[in-house]
């Protein structure tokens, strides 16, 4: 194993990008290891956190509308061609609402991670995992991070932490500690990745 290898990261965000903004944030404090590099950050939604933090960062940062391509296939195509130009090693979807189609699975075979507000394998091809939890009634919900694959919200499991729903919780009280605790483990998972090349 080549220790000197440097990992090239992308992030792909749709949306203002919570935890993209915070990894960000904890990758230029040097908190990914050295073994971590977050070489671009591809996003549609403006404002964009996590793009404003990247800019702050020096990551190079590129926006990508859906909308601009006649379908999901040439729109995805298209990243691709913008991640092998770069270099990119490895992506981490985050707050992406895309799923993620055969060319860039073909392209980066067991290389792309996402996260998913929910302890696998429960509340799964829902983007609304939080709410459904507390509607459900459930006393213990989580967060995972995952090796995507062909199949909706599954693939190989990185990292989970569980989070304790009391009976007082709402959305908005139960939500930063989906933002807390996804940051710990998204850096984890980072981590992990960039040293088990």
């Amino acid at each position: 194993m080549d220790k000197e290898k440097i990992i090239n990261w992308a992030i792909l965000c749709t949306g203002w990008g919570r935890n993209a903004k915070d990894v960000i944030k904890a990758y230029g404090k040097g908190e990914l290891g050295l073994s971590s590099r977050i070489q671009l950050l591809i996003y549609e939604q403006v404002p964009c956190g996590a793009a404003d933090e990247a800019a702050e960062q020096d990551i190079a940062i590129l926006r990508v509308h859906r909308t601009d391509f006649p379908d999901m296939d040439a729109y995805q195509n298209h990243l691709l061609y913008q991640l092998e130009s770069r270099k990119i090693d490895r992506i981490f979807l985050m707050n992406y609402k895309y799923r993620i189609r055969e060319a860039l699975l073909h392209a980066f075979p067991r290389r792309i991670y996402n996260v998913h507000p929910s302890l696998f394998p429960s509340f799964l091809g829902t983007k609304t995992a939080i709410q459904d939890a507390l509607e459900y009634g459930v006393r213990i919900t989580g967060i995972t991070t995952h090796i995507i694959d062909h199949d909706l919200d599954k693939g190989t499991i990185m990292e989970q932490k569980a989070i304790k729903i009391k009976t007082s919780d709402n959305f908005d009280t139960l939500y930063p500690k989906f933002v807390q605790e996804g940051k710990k483990i998204i850096i984890k998972t980072i981590r992990e990745a960039s040293v088990n090349k």
